[in-house]
C-alpha cells in the first residue's frame, strides 16, 4: 500500500499573529484555551499562545500537514481577523513538547517582558522581527 504522502511526519512550527473581532471576556478567552489544549492533544500539536490587547501570538507545531489543516480552520475562525504568519519552518525536534498549549497571561510581571521586546509603548508583535517574536515567546514561557 502506497504512503499517503500529506501523512507523511515532517514536523514544523508555524508562528502567527491575529486581532480579535471584539473584546474578549475572561470566559470566551478560558474556552478558547480549553479547546484549543483538547483538539492540539488529539492532533499531536503543541505551542505557546500569548494575548494581550486583543491581539493574538501563537507558536504551534507539528506534522506539516495537521499545521496546515489547522491554518485553514484559523483563518476560518470568524472570533479573529487580520491573521499573518509571521514565520514557518521545519523542525528536528519540538521546542513546546510539554504543552498541548501553554498559555502567557496579560499580567503585571510579564508587563517588563513585553515592554523589553516592543517597538513601541503598545503590544504589537506585527512590528516585531521574528527574533523578537522568539524572544518574547521563550521569556514568557519560564
Amino acid at each position: 500500500m502506497a504512503q499517503n504522502t500529506s501523512d507523511a511526519h515532517i514536523l514544523v512550527s508555524m508562528t502567527y499573529v491575529s486581532r480579535t473581532n471584539q473584546d474578549m471576556t475572561e470566559q470566551q478567552l478560558s474556552d478558547i484555551l480549553q479547546q484549543a489544549r483538547e483538539n492540539n492533544a488529539a492532533n499531536a500539536i503543541t505551542g505557546m499562545l500569548v494575548f494581550k490587547d486583543n491581539i493574538f501570538l501563537q507558536t504551534i507545531e507539528g506534522s506539516r500537514a495537521r499545521i496546515n489543516r489547522l491554518l485553514y480552520s484559523l483563518i476560518a475562525d470568524t472570533r479573529h481577523y487580520d491573521l499573518q504568519v509571521l514565520e514557518t519552518r521545519e523542525l528536528e525536534h519540538r521546542e513546546w513538547a510539554k504543552w498541548s498549549m501553554n498559555y502567557a497571561p496579560s499580567c503585571a510581571e510579564n508587563s517588563a517582558i513585553y515592554l523589553k521586546y516592543s517597538t513601541t509603548e503598545d503590544f504589537n508583535p506585527y512590528l516585531l522581527s521574528f527574533e523578537s517574536v522568539r524572544g518574547l515567546l521563550d521569556e514568557l514561557s519560564r
